[in-house]
């Protein structure tokens, strides 16, 4: 099911014995577009520290009672990696907390979660064991390429949707907007559409980019660069962030963008 970003935000995470905190932002890479971590305040129960779960450890969200449920328990999330939530997350900060948790790794594989599209999935074919970890040549592996990318200078890193809120976006013949916001699938946890406010532009409305019709961004500039036109953008469905699109709905912006579907980032 598709969910606005800043809806989900303020949602209460509860672990199997207790409240954890509430959700304050969401960690995607920009290569699956997916979200690897959810960021979760834990007020006062851990002096304000905010934790980083995965989508493995996720249940469905519960829109109506605000509420994300965690298969963890209140003691595994106290003793888990602290991690510095104003810094990038890097690759290292990922392998030492799904390390800590069990999980396997889902980069080196050909799909979103490993070889598999959902979060469910992956961790179905690892056996739900927690106490696995990562194998040692596992761990040599990911530690290997942490420290090639650290000697080229771009050791890859999560983005923030909170940070990247606010950038600028091009088409291929102008400014078109800002990024408002972000559509999110809650079972393969992918990104699926970018909200674009184009009141920078023209007295317009709020349309959605699909990341995969990104053609660069730009981190040092706050800019995202598309591969469509302003008119194709002028001219997009208006975005309803009360009325999420439908597959129908989705279907017809794909065509109007004269794009192939995708779903999800498959």
């Amino acid at each position: 099911m598709l969910r606005n970003v800043q809806e989900l935000e303020g949602f209460a995470v509860v672990a199997t014995d207790g409240p954890i905190g509430r959700l304050v932002d969401l960690f995607f890479d920009d290569q699956f577009w997916a979200v690897r971590f959810l960021a979760v305040r834990t007020d006062e129960w851990l002096k304000g520290r905010t934790v980083l779960l995965s989508p493995l450890a996720m249940g469905r969200p519960d829109a109506s009672a605000k509420l994300l449920p965690a298969l963890l328990t209140r003691e595994r999330v106290r003793l888990s990696p602290d991690v510095d939530t104003h810094k990038p997350v890097s690759r290292q900060h990922e392998v030492e907390n799904y390390g800590y948790y069990g999980y396997p790794f889902y980069w080196g594989g050909t799909g979103m979660w490993g070889n598999a599209t959902l979060p469910a999935l992956m961790l179905a074919a690892h056996g739900g064991d927690e106490s696995a970890g990562l194998t040692a040549g596992q761990r040599r592996f990911v530690e290997e390429r942490a420290a090639f990318h650290r000697q080229r200078g771009d050791d890859p890193h999560l983005r923030s949707c909170r940070a990247i809120s606010g950038y600028h976006l091009h088409a291929s013949d102008g400014e078109i907007g800002h990024v408002e916001g972000f559509v999110v699938d809650d079972e393969s946890w992918a990104i699926r559409y970018l909200v674009v406010n184009t009141s920078d532009w023209w007295l317009g409305h709020q349309v959605l980019i699909a990341p995969q019709w990104i053609a660069d961004i730009s981190w040092i500039d706050a800019t995202v660069s598309v591969q469509v036109t302003r008119q194709a953008v002028r001219g997009a469905p208006r975005y309803d962030g009360k009325a999420l699109p439908d597959r129908a709905q989705e279907q017809g912006l794909y065509e109007h963008y004269g794009r192939a579907e995708s779903w999800g980032g498959d």
